[in-house]
């Protein structure tokens, strides 16, 4: 990995969080905060925004198909502004290349572990600081 890559991927992902950080809580003061609103919109956008970025680097044999420019759209930028990009485009292309049933686990396995992830690290901290449930 270059130094160059890494500026990179650093300014997208400085640019992706801003962005996810003003729209999650924008959408949230529109829409209320009862369900997570904001987050939701933002993985929903990212999804579709990293799906129309591969869609173009696929289709393009110039500008986007560049090394550089995923770097930074895809990697820093859309990765900055949700995760849930990346895992939903490496979703789809476990199941565009025929292999359905991984596609299957990782999205199951990473939705339910992941929440289930989050849970043990909160239980962690609160038994540690003696805050347990």
């Amino acid at each position: 990995m270059s130094l160059e890559a890494c500026v990179l991927v650093l300014a997208g992902g400085f640019i992706g969080g801003i962005a996810r950080f003003f729209l999650s809580g924008f959408v949230g003061r529109r829409i209320g905060e009862i369900f997570p609103w904001g987050t939701f919109v933002v993985n929903i956008t990212g999804a579709f925004l990293i799906g129309v970025v591969a869609g173009l680097a696929q289709a393009s044999q110039g500008f986007l198909a560049g090394e550089m420019v995923r770097d930074f759209l895809m990697v820093g930028l859309l990765g900055g502004y949700t995760t849930i990009s990346s895992y939903a485009l490496q979703s789809l292309n476990l199941a565009l290349g025929g292999q359905q049933r991984q596609a299957l686990f990782n999205i199951v396995a990473s939705a339910v572990l992941g929440v289930v992830a989050v849970g043990g690290g909160f239980a962690m901290v609160a038994g540690m600081l003696g805050q347990g449930q």
